[in-house]
């Protein structure tokens, strides 16, 4: 029988399993403010979550071994989503009756109760629209806690426990831990939603689109008929899972019809400006220091959470002004040789269209190369190579890396980055197939413009191409 969970008053240590994902180091860090004492392992330990690790006075244990849990034996194990039912610590804990939680029910236990909680869910654009609500909320003097899937500049890191009322948070759609495979979302209690849309992704434990809408229909059935969801209505697949619902609903997006719209929209190198509109009046006038088509919605999704829990539009819209961004979103990381060097996320086919969209709007005069490193369990499979070459194909030239860990996929399902790039050489633009980071280095050195943008994108660490690539640009 799995031990009972202890009330969090007698609880004075916790270790994390996987501590250096993005989630788990912040729950970490989270805990460790809450004073608890925490101790982690991990494979490896690398910058961001590192950095912030170590700030919190967290030491990680490298590797997995049962003496990390029975040598010094907690008072509860936290297990991370990616850990495997055959790992040593958690078989450890489990065997050792000690008590465990996912990340999820870990962060509901800690932190969600007593709170109004406001979850971001959507295939695109959850970590961006979280920090985005949560700034809103902190810039209007409201105090609330956030938990972001990346590190925010405004907080200086990937949390913020606040006094008041509102809790934001970014849920996925993925599963919960080995022992639960519930979609993680589920978990959260949301008394209001944001869906910023629903794609298909994460195939290696969904079967298809119409799996993933049946596990946003589960959560869209959960909020209460006292609280409210806000919608990408553009979208036929989010309207979709809507049919259920007991809360009121209110789209947002480009189209008539829905409740908040945007009008006037602005793009130059500076950001984006453009009039937010509920229903049939005017509210506010957004200027941010943004890029894309994307971050026009998830400022509007963000806009209108916070007008459902109180937030006046123009004040809202006010906090976009001192915006910082997030890690990893479309993030400078340098200039050399005459090339920017950004840094983005993207790992998903639309993903991929709206940020090349986004960077053209910010570098209007310069050769855009698009690198795009095939890592998710997704776009590592077969499913998008057609999209995956349609999106890449809007840059000037573009680059396909290796696909990671393509041993341990069969060939019958592994991405054929020849395939990609021969659709994108039929429709006229450039394109190289580089397996090794080393080669995409050199040849981006080699053929360079003296006036170039270089869109990095994956969801990993790529072998350190960025700051790699500058320095060789300084030689170059």
């Amino acid at each position: 029988m799995r031990p009972e969970i202890p009330p969090i008053e007698s609880i004075r240590h916790v270790h994390l399993v996987a501590i250096c994902g993005t989630a788990m180091g912040s729950l970490a860090a989270m805990l460790a403010d809450r004073g608890f004492r925490v101790t982690g392992s991990d494979t490896d330990a690398y910058p961001p979550m590192s950095d912030q690790l170590r700030a919190a006075g967290i030491e990680v244990q490298k590797g997995w071994s049962a003496e990390h849990v029975l040598s010094d034996r907690p008072d509860l194990v936290v297990i991370g989503n990616a850990v495997r039912r055959e790992n040593p610590e958690a078989q450890a804990a489990i065997e050792g009756g000690l008590p465990y939680l996912s990340f999820c029910d870990a962060i509901h236990h800690f932190f969600l109760r007593g709170k109004h909680s406001i979850v971001i869910t959507g295939t695109h654009g959850k970590t961006t629209t979280t920090s985005i609500a949560a700034w809103m909320l902190t810039h209007a003097g409201r105090d609330p806690s956030a938990l972001i899937g990346g590190v925010f500049a405004n907080f200086g890191g990937s949390f913020r426990l606040g006094a008041g009322p509102h809790f934001v948070i970014e849920g996925d759609e993925y599963d919960t831990a080995f022992f639960d495979k519930t979609p993680k979302f589920l978990h959260y209690d949301a008394r209001t939603l944001l869906i910023t849309s629903v794609e298909f992704d994460h195939a290696d434990i969904y079967g298809s689109l119409e799996e993933i809408q049946g596990a946003f229909r589960k959560l869209v059935g959960q909020i209460p008929a006292d609280g409210k969801i806000i919608a990408a209505s553009d979208a036929d697949t989010v309207r979709a899972v809507l049919g259920g619902a007991k809360a009121p609903v209110e789209g947002y997006g480009f189209r008539d019809g829905a409740v908040w719209r945007v009008s006037d929209v602005a793009f130059d190198p500076e950001g984006t400006q453009f009039t937010v509109w509920r229903r049939d009046e005017r509210v506010a006038r957004v200027r941010m220091p943004m890029h894309g088509r994307h971050n026009v919605e998830n400022v509007l999704g963000a806009l209108a959470v916070c007008a459902s829990v109180g937030l006046e539009p123009e004040a809202a819209a006010r906090a976009m002004a001192d915006f910082g961004g997030v890690k990893r979103r479309q993030e400078l990381r340098g200039e050399a040789g005459g090339m920017a060097v950004i840094d983005d996320f993207a790992h998903h086919p639309t993903a991929v269209r709206e940020t090349i969209a986004a960077i053209r709007s910010r570098y209007p005069d310069r050769k855009l190369w698009a690198i795009l490193e095939p890592r998710t369990n997704t776009s590592r499979r077969r499913f998008f190579e057609t999209d995956f070459a349609d999106a890449l194909a809007s840059a000037d030239e573009v680059i396909l890396a290796g696909v990671f860990r393509s041993d341990a996929l069969s060939d019958d399902e592994r991405m054929r980055p020849d395939k990609v790039v021969e659709r994108i050489r039929d429709a006229g633009k450039k394109a190289t197939y580089l397996a090794e980071v080393d080669e995409i280095i050199e040849h981006l050195a080699r053929n360079k413009t003296g006036r170039d943008v270089a869109l990095i994108m994956s969801n990993g660490g790529f072998g350190g191409i960025w700051d790699r690539l500058l320095a060789r640009l300084k030689t170059a």
